[in-house]
């Protein structure tokens, strides 16, 4: 898949997900027993992601999450780098029944723009 059609799918699949900006992925993560989930390449992840997220890239989301995340009603959060890799993994999650999942919107770009912390390996 290139670059551009994944921009493409995930443009269609944000239609059908629930994206939330950054001010509310922190109260959430504040307020909720949740997974932050980090679906970017481990490169990235080590570079530099959000304090309590776990790493799962979006090529290895539909045979390793049950492994990762067994409960299905888990609230989970996606994020990626600019949000188009974590729509699809949200969008795969709740296909696979997770029930409870949102991805933020403009990912961790959006999350640092707005001077938020992040932590690297």
């Amino acid at each position: 898949m290139t670059h551009q059609d994944l921009i493409k799918l995930a443009s269609q699949v944000k239609a059908h997900i629930k994206q939330v900006s950054p001010d509310e992925v922190e109260k959430i993560i504040k307020e909720n027993d949740v997974v932050v989930l980090d679906v970017r390449e481990s490169f990235e992840y080590q570079a530099g992601h959000l304090i309590s997220a776990q790493n799962l890239s979006l090529n290895l989301i539909e045979d390793h999450i049950d492994r990762v995340i067994s409960d299905k009603s888990t609230k989970i959060i996606c994020y990626c780098a600019g949000g188009n890799r974590s729509a699809l993994a949200t969008n795969v999650l709740n296909k696979l029944g997770y029930r409870n999942v949102v991805s933020l919107e403009g990912g961790i770009t959006a999350w640092t723009n707005k001077g938020k912390e992040i932590v690297s390996e």
